[in-house]
């Protein structure tokens, strides 16, 4: 009896394995690749329910991160301010501005200001802020400069391979710890960071964990 089908077709069943190997590396690739927060977040931008000028806060009236910020030098999280926070000058400045009406009504009532969350690390991430703010790591590192922006958005990429950089090599970034808030200042240049650099590494005993568990706890 002759064959139904074709000799060639024996060789189909190899060819459509092959593919299908060849589709899922291509995928699972694009997927790695463009998954990324780089991709995925950097320039993300939301709308608040209380539109907060960082540049004129900053730049402008001259006030510290640490003011609202009240945790960052001592907790893990930086913290978002209260209402009662910006209460203390909004209680005289601009006190009937439609803008300010959540805070005031989150004053009264007692319930958080619904924030919209920009930066997030992954659940399977461990970061410290003290950790870092204590280690002459500036808030500009992380966020960009955060001081010049009129609606913040998510700057830097915080992926792995951004961290690691700075963990390799830690005096290319750290500076005196007068300096961690003032978010305008710089090195006079790159070989002055770096000496500098090595010299606050050595004196802190900067040792940034290279291994999976220093992040993945």
């Amino acid at each position: 009896m002759a064959n139904i089908f074709p000799e060639w077709s024996n060789t189909v069943p190899r060819k459509v394995i092959v593919a299908l190997i060849v589709l899922i590396i291509l995928v699972s690739s694009g997927i790695a690749y463009y998954f990324t927060p780089e991709y995925t977040r950097v320039g993300y931008a939301p709308d608040q329910p209380v539109p907060f000028d960082h540049h004129l806060h900053v730049e402008q009236v001259g006030m510290d991160c640490r003011y609202c910020h009240t945790n960052v030098e001592i907790s893990g999280r930086a913290g978002v301010p209260a209402a009662s926070t910006c209460m203390n000058c909004h209680d005289t400045i601009k006190s009937d501005s439609p803008l300010l009406a959540p805070i005031r009504e989150s004053y009264e009532s007692g319930e958080p200001v619904e924030w919209v969350r920009i930066h997030q690390a992954p659940e399977h991430v461990y970061f410290n802020h003290a950790a870092h703010v204590n280690r002459g790591v500036s808030c500009v590192e992380c966020h960009g400069e955060v001081n010049r922006m009129e609606v913040v958005r998510h700057e830097k990429s915080l992926s792995m391979a951004f961290c690691l950089e700075c963990h390799n090599e830690p005096e290319r970034y750290v500076r005196p710890l007068d300096k961690v808030y003032d978010l305008d200042w710089e090195a006079v240049s790159p070989t002055a960071q770096v000496e500098m650099g090595r010299k606050l590494v050595e004196e802190w005993s900067v040792n940034p964990p290279l291994n999976c568990s220093g992040c993945h706890r």
